[in-house]
């Protein structure tokens, strides 16, 4: 990324995982180069911690109805991130998933309220 002229990156980038907050999204943003995230959900282990937990009323006024739209939203709103690919083969997942499309996205002090929140759990 540093030194070839390359159009777009795919990572690993989500609530839990955000490694790529250091360094990798910020050069992204610098050069101009797109970002596609991958496993958002971290496969399935952030439901799994989530789970029994209701989703916090505050995320309904960035438009989440559900954690799916909450960990989305939360990985397409770094500003170096141009889209993610959240990976299902359920019709039930994917309708979820597009709900993310709807509403704002977080700002940064929202974003560090969303991890405050995802850590305390």
């Amino acid at each position: 990324m540093q030194n070839e002229p390359i159009d777009f990156v795919q990572i690993t980038y989500n609530i839990a995982d955000r490694e790529a907050e250091k360094q990798l999204l910020p050069l992204a943003l610098e050069r101009g180069i797109s970002v596609i995230v991958n496993r958002p959900f971290q496969g399935s282990l952030l439901f799994d911690k989530v789970r029994g937990k209701a989703l916090p009323e505050w995320a309904r006024e960035f438009g989440c109805d559900n954690w799916a739209q909450y960990f989305l939203k939360f990985s397409v709103s770094h500003r170096a991130v141009t889209c993610a690919i959240p990976a299902t083969s359920k019709l039930t997942h994917m309708t979820e998933n597009m709900g993310a499309l709807v509403g704002e996205l977080p700002d940064p002090k929202t974003r560090r309220k969303m991890v405050s929140l995802f850590e305390e759990i």
